[in-house]
């Protein structure tokens, strides 16, 4: 199978030396910046090009993973293109790829960095096709990734998505103004990893609101207010802090 990629950002970079590692030929690498697209064709062994007019006819897949905002005008710049074109977003409609007789979305459902490696045996793969041809072949192209794999429509997906926000890039933000009051008061956030890890293994197996803890769900209000009041010079944080522990225990 001949892969064309469009992209060369955290998600292109992980899909495009997976579907190598699997058998196919990443045949070119498209980004704006030269440099960007030279990085990951070498690391593809393919060539680097920067102009939509330049790619390769003859590819089997044309996978667009680019920032959500970019993928409609990057689908528009494919013309005379046989083979199936699928973006890889979470949030964006097929529709913006219906200039293209072959079309769906390929979503793998992580969160990606260039630096840090991902099997993509654990991935699950959303599917989404203009036709029940089209969703055959997808299926079978992302068989050589995962078992994990999931037909789910744009309203679907859009859904799964938000979902995915809050679990994921919320959930590391607030890693990251813990930091901040760790810092600020002289602590170390290595001291946090334990209970970090100990609450996403928790919820490998169980339902989150069955293992919630915290003075919150037990409304212990001296507790919330002693938080409260540590965090009067962090008024942005003493906000947050208020508003989940207020989400907390209307929840339970």
């Amino acid at each position: 199978m001949k892969i064309v990629c469009l992209g060369s950002g955290n998600v292109a970079t992980h899909m495009a030396n997976a579907f190598k590692d699997n058998g196919a030929d990443i045949i070119q690498v498209w980004s704006r910046d030269l440099s960007n697209a030279q990085a990951l064709a070498n690391e593809t062994g393919s060539q680097a090009i920067t102009d939509l007019k330049a790619v390769d006819k003859r590819a089997d897949l044309y996978l667009i993973a680019v920032k959500d905002d970019a993928i409609e005008k990057v689908a528009k710049g494919l013309k005379d293109i046989n083979g199936m074109v699928v973006h890889t977003s979470g949030a964006t409609g097929m529709e913006v790829l219906q200039g293209h007789k072959n079309h769906g979305v390929f979503y793998p459902l992580q969160t990606f960095s260039k630096a840090q490696p991902i099997d993509f045996i654990h991935v699950p793969l959303c599917l989404e096709a203009n036709s029940e041809e089209n969703m055959s072949a997808l299926q079978l192209i992302a068989m050589k990734l995962s078992p994990l794999i999931y037909e789910i429509d744009t309203n679907k997906r859009e859904i799964l998505h938000v979902a995915g926000v809050f679990a994921c890039n919320f959930v590391n933000h607030l890693y990251q103004l813990s930091h901040q009051v760790l810092k600020k008061n002289e602590l170390d956030f290595e001291m946090l990893r334990p209970l970090i890890m100990e609450t996403a293994v928790k919820v490998q197996e169980a339902l989150p609101e069955n293992v919630q803890t915290g003075p919150a769900v037990r409304n212990d209000k001296k507790t919330l207010l002693k938080h409260e009041e540590l965090l009067k010079r962090m008024p942005h944080l003493q906000e947050i802090y208020k508003n989940l522990s207020n989400s907390i225990k209307k929840t339970h």
